[in-house]
């Protein structure tokens, strides 16, 4: 009997059956060694929670050592959607008695139709899947969260198909047709415009890199890293209409705004804001905005002048200094982070005393009354302003107070209305000189006068040759008159300082922090310069030794051009600019770095190869030789971090001394190729 019940349980092959789920086992005979991946366990789940099981299962009895049934079930094929129904299982979407339908085989090799089932397949083209992941959103209207937990990916993967998928049509065939590869198909979905893509499919050349493909595509495009960007930021920019472009394949650092016009809009109305406030807060009598700084000007420069606080400013300084200092010496010895009152109360006392600091230094009132000030926008996206321009309207003529509240212009006395002013002892003047000149004849000749100068100058030479304190006065003050004086000519030493504008050669140089260094000590000077220039002899001549120095190394300083222009041939130049480098100790690391952007984006593989090489090492150099060049120059920014190392046109020379210890340095060969790799590394730089 026992044998009979058994043997009627025996099912036939081909029939369709439901089997638990806890009856179900994995057959020893599936040829899938490698585990299923969690990722596909969990697509699997999501898709059967959403759909169902679309595809049935195939299994065979398990037999005992009898050949008889035992009740449970080998999946042959399936067996990846037998460890989703598990899944759910674990979470509690479904019983583990669950019904799985299954079709029994027991006419097949188990093991052979294991491997059928996967090797006699053929995967969906990507292209296909990408524009049926977009046609889910476009006709089922479903958000890339819900078609994400349809498939068990993320939202992220979903919405990559679905940019993959807005790709040109035209673009998609050629991906189909194997002449795009995947990584560039990619490149082309950081824009949905498919005229634009097939606009630059068009124009590529030889070089389909996937960086190039993503700048051609971006070229017309602001990064969210510029200047204009940060200063306008993302919210308003699109509260605006404005559309930010975003690359779901690589970092972007905040994608591309697509409408730099816009942007420029925003950034000139928000720009217009501030010199608004600035124009009303100070009275300068106008303010002007500029997104770049107008260098091409043309207008004289004020400072402002040093000013005495008022009794009470002074007070109110001394109590908050004496404040922080006992703060300070409270907490000095403190081995903690200081408590968060403490902490405000320094940033209260510190900013107290910066703005009373500030008011020791004012501009004259009738400069704000006639001059005005620039807001431009600084390399790092905040608003500057510079203060102090006076346009050539509205300077005043060369003009002396006289007693009484006249003005003495080019020796004619004038009323506060402008009108001459003759008395009797003006006239009795003029005609005593109408006498004199009727009793000597007529004023000394031009040909007498150069003669008698000459003499003098000749005179002035031989003396100052001799005195050179005196020589060192005459030379800074030449210099200081034309460098902070506009258009006066006050100086008698024929030296005519030049200074080249650097920003035409090297783009955003002047918001670097070394031009920045540069200008505020030039401001320093110049606020310490008396207002008329006739006073700047004795304003010299007052100084220390240590002062007239640094007033005449600061004004040599601005003369300086070690510029190279692939039209210029100055060997002896360069050699001169190597040797004064030298002679102030230059050390080009404090004040640039090589990056993607300065240098690293704008050479050849080779160089940067050649870099690594000498800044790391030669196997650091092999790891990244594979790379593709935008990658490449990442990498390398990455390695060079901290490293010191500067192209040769950058470098400061070894002092003479050195050099001699060490004469195998300087072998014609050595020589040799220093000069190609200067001539390789500027003709990149001209490029």
């Amino acid at each position: 009997m026992t044998t009979k019940a058994k043997t009627e349980t025996v099912i036939e092959n081909g029939t369709e059956i439901f089997v638990p789920l806890n009856k179900l086992k994995k057959s020893p005979h599936n040829v899938r060694k490698t585990p299923h991946s969690e990722a596909s366990i969990e697509a699997k789940a999501a898709s059967i929670a959403a759909k169902g099981i679309l595809q049935n299962l195939v299994v065979e009895p398990e037999l005992d050592g009898d050949g008889q049934p035992t009740g449970f079930y080998l999946v042959s094929v399936g067996e990846g959607r037998r460890l989703a129904q598990l899944l759910r299982v674990k979470r509690k979407e479904i019983k583990k008695t669950e019904p799985i339908r299954c079709v029994v085989d027991t006419a097949n090799d188990p093991a052979e139709i294991s491997l059928d089932e996967n090797v006699n397949r053929e995967n969906l083209h990507p292209a296909d899947e990408f524009e049926r992941f977009r046609e889910l959103a476009e006709n089922r209207g479903w958000g890339a969260e819900e078609i994400a937990a349809r498939f068990g990916v993320t939202a992220h993967v979903v919405k990559q198909r679905m940019r993959l998928g807005a790709v040109s049509p035209k673009l998609m065939q050629v991906y189909r047709d194997g002449d795009l590869t995947l990584d560039q198909l990619m490149a082309f979905a950081i824009t949905e415009d498919h005229e634009r893509q097939e606009q630059v499919y068009e124009y590529l050349s030889y070089n389909r890199e996937p960086w190039t493909i993503r700048r051609d595509l971006t070229k017309t495009n602001v990064a969210a890293t510029d200047r204009r960007a940060i200063l306008v930021g993302a919210e308003a920019y699109a509260e605006a209409g404005g559309n930010i472009i975003r690359d779901l394949f690589t970092e972007d650092r905040g994608g591309f705004y697509e409408d730099a016009a816009l942007l420029d809009r925003l950034v000139i109305d928000k720009l217009e804001r501030i010199a608004a406030q600035v124009q009303e807060a100070e009275g300068w009598k106008w303010v002007s905005v500029h997104i770049d700084y107008p260098h091409a000007h043309g207008m004289r420069r004020t400072y402002p002048q040093p000013v005495e606080l008022s009794e009470e400013d002074a007070a109110a300084y001394d109590a908050a200094q004496e404040k922080l200092e006992r703060l300070s010496a409270e907490w000095e010895d403190a081995d903690v982070d200081l408590p968060p009152d403490v902490d405000a109360r320094f940033a209260e006392l510190e900013a107290e005393i910066e703005r009373i600091d500030a008011k020791r230094h004012a501009y004259d009132a009738d400069e704000i009354a006639r001059g005005g000030a620039f807001v431009v926008l600084s390399h790092d996206g905040d608003a500057r302003i510079e203060r102090g321009l006076i346009r050539l309207e509205d300077e005043k003529p060369d003009a002396v107070e006289a007693d009484g509240g006249e003005t003495v212009i080019d020796g004619v006395r004038v009323d506060s209305d402008g009108e001459i002013i003759k008395d009797e002892n003006h006239v009795a003047a003029l005609d005593a000189e109408v006498e004199e000149a009727a009793e000597d004849g007529k004023p000394l000749s031009d040909l007498l006068i150069r003669d008698l100068t000459a003499h003098r100058t000749l005179g002035l030479r031989l003396a100052l040759g001799k005195q050179p304190d005196m020589a060192l006065i005459a030379v800074t003050h030449a210099l200081a008159a034309q460098t902070f004086y506009h258009g006066a000519e006050a100086h008698c030493l024929e030296i005519r300082p030049t200074s080249s504008h650097l920003g035409g050669h090297a783009d955003g140089i002047e918001d670097t922090a070394a031009a920045k260094a540069l200008a505020d000590r030039h401001a320093g000077w110049a606020a310490d310069m008396p207002r008329d220039v006739t006073c700047l002899w004795g304003f010299i001549a007052g100084l220390d030794q240590a002062s007239v120095m640094a007033l005449f190394a600061h004004c040599a300083s601005l003369t300086v051009n070690a510029v190279r222009q692939p039209w210029e041939r100055k060997p002896r130049a360069y050699e001169t600019t190597d040797r004064l480098a030298t002679a102030v100790a230059l050390d080009m690391t404090a004040h640039w770095t090589p990056t993607v952007r300065t240098y690293l984006g704008r050479v050849t593989k080779a160089h940067i190869l050649a870099a690594v090489r000498e800044a790391v090492s030669d196997e650091a150099a092999e790891r990244i030789a594979g790379k593709k060049k935008q990658e490449m120059a990442e990498a390398t920014e990455q390695l060079l971090a901290g490293t010191g190392w500067l192209p040769s046109l950058m470098r400061t020379p070894e002092p003479a001394w050195l050099s001699e210890e060490r004469p195998e340095a300087h072998t014609a060969e050595a020589e040799d190729a220093q000069e190609t790799e200067d001539a390789d590394s500027f003709t990149v730089a001209a490029e």
